[in-house]
C-alpha cells in the first residue's frame, strides 16, 4: 500500500542530506590538503593542529592575521576543548617549522608556500 507520508519523509536531491554529504565532501578534501602540508613539513598530524591550520586558513582568506587568543576563541565556539596553553605551543611549533609566521603585531599567518600548498584545487 502506497503511504503518502513516507514520500514526503524521503530527502529530495538538493535538500539537506546532500548539501550535508557536500560539505563533508569540503572539509575532508580541507583535512587531507592540511594533512598533506603537516607532512611535507615533517610533522605527524593531530587534531589541534588540523583546526589551528585551519582557522588561521580561514582568518587569511578574509585577508587578516589572527593572535593566539584568536584561534583558542574560534577553536571554542566549535567546541573542541583545548587549552589556551595548548594552542599556544602548537603555534609555536608551527612558526618554528615554517608553515606559520609571526608578525610584529604577535599575529599568526601561513607562510605563502603553506597558503599555496591549502589553495591549490
Amino acid at each position: 500500500m502506497h503511504n503518502p507520508t513516507a514520500d514526503a519523509q524521503r530527502p529530495t536531491p538538493g535538500g539537506p542530506v546532500s548539501s550535508a554529504n557536500a560539505q563533508g565532501a569540503h572539509e575532508r578534501l580541507a583535512n587531507d590538503r592540511i594533512r598533506e602540508l603537516l607532512r611535507v613539513y615533517g610533522l605527524r598530524t593531530s587534531l589541534i593542529r588540523l583546526k589551528v591550520i585551519e582557522a588561521l586558513h580561514v582568518a587569511d582568506k578574509d585577508g587578516r592575521s589572527i593572535g593566539v587568543r584568536g584561534v583558542h576563541a574560534q577553536l571554542e565556539q566549535l567546541d573542541i576543548p583545548l587549552s589556551f596553553l595548548s594552542v599556544r605551543e602548537v603555534l609555536k611549533r608551527l612558526c618554528t617549522e615554517g608553515v606559520i609566521a609571526l608578525g610584529s603585531d604577535k599575529c599568526y599567518s601561513l607562510n605563502p608556500p603553506a597558503r599555496a600548498a591549502l589553495e591549490r584545487r
